[in-house]
C-alpha cells in the first residue's frame, strides 16, 4: 500500500495502520444541517487515506502528499483554536477537540494522501477529519461511537479552523454505508440507511465538479448561516427546523415578506426570508425524497433535486453560473433533474439521468461549456460507498 510506503519513507519506520474516510455527495437537503434538519448524502469511493503511528511524546508530525510540503510538527500542548492553518489545521484540530473533551491523545506521526477534490463541495476536508478521529481513537483504545468521532471531527472544523459547517459531512463521512444514502436528522443524529440501487433502475448519478473554487471560511457561508438564525429568532423557535412547511406562508408574513416573493430585494428582511423560505422547503424535499424512495419511485426524486436548485439559486443565492450551466443544459438534454450540491459559490452540482441517456447529457454539459469558453468541467458516477474503516 503505496501510503505505508511513503511513511516508512518519511518517518523511517512502519506505521501502525492505515486507515480510510470518504468524501461525500449530499443528494438533497442544503444548508438544512445547520439548522437541526434533515439531511441525505451518499460517500463517495473517493477518499483520504491516513498511514498513523502512536507517538507517546507529545509530538504531532503530519505530511500530505501533494502539497509541496514536508514534515509539518507541532507539539499537542501548544495546539489551540486558530494556531493553525492550510490543510494541516484540520488534523491538528481533530487531536485538539480530542484532547479538549479529556481523551489521553498522546502524539502521533500521520501521512495523507486523498483522493477527494478540494475545493469541490465534496467534503475534503471532513474526510481529512474523521479518518484521523478514527485512526487516534482505535490507536489510544478511546473505543469513540461514530457519531462522537463525528462531532469532534465537527468542533474541529468550527472552533479550531474557524468554519461554521454543520455536522452532515463528518457524519457522512463517518457513517455512510456502501449502496445506501444516509437519511440523517442533524438534532439528534437519528439516521437510517436508505438503499440507493440507482443500477437496478437503469439509472446514474452524476458529479460535475465544475472547477470554480470558493472556500467555505471566507464569509459567505457564515453570512447566510447568521441569517437562519435571526429567522428562527424572529420567529421564536429554536431553529427553522421547527417551522414546518405548512407554517411557511404566515411565518414568511410574520417576517414581512410575501410567500411567493420577499421584502426590497437586497433588505435584510428580504435575505432572511429567503433564507428562511429555502430551509423550510428543503427540509420538505428531503422528506419528499425519502418518500419516494420508500415506494421504489427513484425517478421521481428528479424534479425534486431541480427544485432544490432553483431554491438555493433565487432564495439562498449561493450558485453560480457555471453550477446555473450544468443544471439548465443538463435539463434540456433529457437529465430527470440536476442541482448544485454543497455549500456553493463553485464547486460541484449532481444530475439524474437514465442510463441509456448518460453520454448524451454528459456531452450537452461538456458542450454547453465549451459554447460559453469555460473550462470542461469533470464528470464522473456518484457511486454509494463505505464510511470510514481501517484498512490494514
Amino acid at each position: 500500500m503505496r501510503v505505508a510506503e511513503r511513511f516508512r519513507e518519511l518517518y523511517g519506520y512502519e506505521p501502525d495502520g492505515v486507515w480510510a474516510a470518504p468524501g461525500r455527495v449530499n443528494l438533497i437537503g442544503e444548508y438544512t444541517d445547520v439548522n437541526d434538519g434533515f439531511v441525505m448524502p451518499l460517500a463517495l469511493p473517493h477518499t483520504a487515506l491516513a498511514a498513523v503511528a502512536r507517538r507517546t511524546d507529545g509530538v504531532l508530525r503530519v505530511h500530505s502528499s501533494g502539497t509541496g510540503h514536508g514534515v509539518l510538527a507541532r507539539g499537542v500542548d501548544s495546539l489551540v483554536p486558530g494556531s493553525g492553518t492550510g490543510w494541516a489545521a484540520y488534523p491538528a484540530g481533530v487531536v485538539w477537540a480530542l484532547r479538549d473533551a479529556g481523551h489521553p491523545v498522546t502524539g502521533a506521526d500521520v501521512h495523507f494522501s486523498s483522493t477527494v477534490p478540494t475545493g469541490a463541495g465534496l467534503s475534503s476536508s471532513a474526510a481529512l477529519e474523521v479518518v484521523t478521529a478514527l485512526a487516534l481513537s482505535e490507536l489510544h483504545g478511546l473505543g469513540l461511537p461514530r457519531e462522537e468521532l463525528a462531532r469532534l471531527a465537527q468542533r474541529a472544523e468550527n472552533a479550531f479552523v474557524g468554519v461554521p459547517c454543520g455536522i452532515m459531512d463528518q457524519m457522512a463521512s463517518a457513517c455512510c454505508v456502501e449502496g445506501h444514502l444516509l437519511h440523517l436528522d442533524t438534532r439528534d443524529l437519528v439516521r437510517r440507511q436508505v438503499p440507493f440501487d440507482l443500477a437496478a433502475h437503469g439509472l446514474r448519478l452524476l458529479v460535475v465538479d465544475t472547477g470554480v473554487r470558493h472556500a467555505l471560511g471566507d464569509g459567505a457561508y457564515a453570512e447566510r448561516r447568521a441569517w437562519c438564525q435571526a429567522g428562527a429568532r424572529a420567529l421564536g423557535v429554536r431553529t427553522l427546523r421547527d417551522v414546518d412547511c405548512t407554517q411557511l406562508p404566515e411565518a414568511l408574513g410574520r417576517l414581512g415578506a410575501p410567500s411567493a416573493g420577499g421584502g426590497a430585494p437586497g433588505t435584510p428582511d428580504d435575505r432572511i426570508s429567503r433564507c428562511v423560505r429555502h430551509v423550510v422547503t428543503d427540509n420538505h424535499r428531503v422528506e419528499r425524497a425519502v418518500a419516494l424512495l420508500d415506494a421504489g419511485d427513484v425517478r421521481g426524486v428528479g424534479p425534486v433535486l431541480t427544485e432544490g436548485h432553483v431554491s438555493l439559486r433565487d432564495d439562498l443565492r449561493v450558485s453560480c453560473p457555471e453550477l446555473d450551466l450544468v443544471v439548465s443544459s443538463a435539463n434540456a438534454a433529457g437529465a430527470l433533474g440536476a442541482r448544485m450540491t454543497g455549500g456553493g459559490f463553485g464547486g460541484s452540482a449532481i444530475v439524474l439521468v437514465e442510463s441509456a441517456d448518460e453520454d448524451s447529457v454528459t456531452g450537452a454539459v461538456l458542450d454547453a461549456f465549451v459554447a460559453e469558453g469555460r473550462s470542461a468541467p469533470r464528470i464522473f458516477p456518484a457511486v454509494p460507498s463505505a464510511g470510514a474503516r481501517r484498512l490494514g
